[in-house]
């Protein structure tokens, strides 16, 4: 009997209308690099892709150059996953915009569901400048706070329209209103993609390359100066449920990781992590094994990611300078 056919990872993406998650959006497409990125939208009309992106157009349907789409999915969002799961090639990422009123933990929930799928993570983004006065509002604030507490990762957007002072003071907000998240900063949307899609493509590992991309984050502007990241090679079979719950603790200050990796059993389990949401799942293909991990550049902890998961004879073949 032949292996179950690999889950498609998704991210919902939410937050207030205005934050930027159509700017963000647009970001990853122009940064996909060489993903084949599926994207569900309510309609098109909230998520303008930019028009140079565009390589043709149906009734529910955007081709997008470098293999990636976006559909609209109006009020049934299962039957678009349905017809989504059922694309060949099958898509890299999904992500999946949600309107501004949405709760994308809500979503996430109902993605989990499908067998097709796997939820990787849900990132709420926000505006620096307005998100405290927009948790006060007496019609929306309800819904924005549960979007916060909900989040596994929250990008704070539009940072350069704050002061610096604001910054320290919105982080220590932020630590209340959304505590399981990892919170990261932009302008513009723009992050390194592999915050959102992962550090490296388990498709090079099946390849047996090697060989894991994330010892140097493409650089976005200045944005991945914030960053660090490493990648480890375990000589030796760990608990991999242990140690993704010990990568999840906040004093890794990881935003994510990713790996392949020897059970204590023998076989080959799959992580995923976003912020404190981790998942580890069988994995059909063969070595090698690795583990990569990226953070915020002044939270990265590499001895205490050691130290607290274990690492401590892990073989480090890459990290950034």
């Amino acid at each position: 009997m032949g292996a179950a056919p690999a889950r498609i990872p998704v991210t919902v993406i939410g937050g207030y209308l205005g934050a930027g998650k159509t700017t963000l959006v647009n970001h990853l497409l122009r940064n996909a690099a060489g993903r084949r990125i599926a994207i569900l939208v309510n309609d098109f009309g909230a998520l303008p892709i930019d028009a140079d992106l565009i390589e043709a157009q149906d009734d529910d349907l955007i081709s997008i150059a470098g293999g990636c789409v976006c559909c609209s999915f109006g009020s049934d969002l299962m039957g678009a996953l349905a017809k989504l799961a059922q694309r060949t090639p099958a898509p890299d990422h999904l992500l999946i915009e949600t309107s501004g009123v949405a709760l994308p933990g809500g979503v996430a929930r109902s993605v989990a569901l499908l067998a097709a799928f796997s939820i990787d993570g849900v990132a709420v983004v926000t505006d620096a400048e307005t998100v405290r006065a927009r948790t006060a509002d007496p019609y929306m604030g309800d819904t924005i706070t549960r979007q916060l507490a909900e989040a596994d990762l929250v990008i704070v957007n539009k940072t350069d329209l704050v002061t610096p002072d604001s910054h320290a003071d919105l982080h220590m907000w932020m630590a209340q209103a959304a505590p399981r998240a990892r919170v990261v900063e932009a302008v513009r949307g723009r992050i390194p993609p592999e915050i959102l899609f992962g550090g490296f493509e388990l498709d090079s590992m099946r390849a047996g390359t090697g060989l894991l991309s994330t010892g140097n984050l493409r650089p976005i502007e200045d944005a991945s100066a914030r960053y660090a990241s490493a990648s480890f090679e375990l000589p030796d079979a760990v608990d991999v449920e242990r140690l993704a719950r010990a990568l999840a603790d906040p004093a890794c200050g990881l935003i994510r990781a990713k790996g392949v990796l020897r059970d204590l059993d023998g076989t080959l389990k799959a992580l995923h992590l976003v912020g404190a949401r981790f998942e580890v799942t069988p994995f059909a293909g063969r070595g090698p094994t690795g583990l990569a991990c990226i953070g915020l550049r002044d939270r990265f902890d590499q001895a205490a990611i050691e130290r607290i998961a274990g690492l401590s004879n892990a073989a480090i073949f890459s990290k950034t300078p």
